[in-house]
């Protein structure tokens, strides 16, 4: 699985660095970016959570 977030559309509200930590972050621009090139079995309901957390559908799953 992969994540990507949509600079565009990132509003910086944070809720997915607070819901999966381990694949995303915020960039110098304040807004969140994944730091994985593949999420981490892990870590995949996390992450998918966090697909499905945000406001502006900013994430896009692969």
């Amino acid at each position: 699985m992969r994540v990507e977030v949509d600079q565009e559309l990132c509003i910086s509200c944070g809720a997915c660095i607070d819901t999966c930590p381990e694949v995303f972050e915020w960039n110098e621009d304040d807004k969140a970016k994944s730091i994985v090139d593949e999420v981490p079995s892990d870590f995949e309901e996390q992450a998918h959570e966090a697909v499905e957390s945000c406001p502006t559908s900013a994430i896009k799953e692969e």
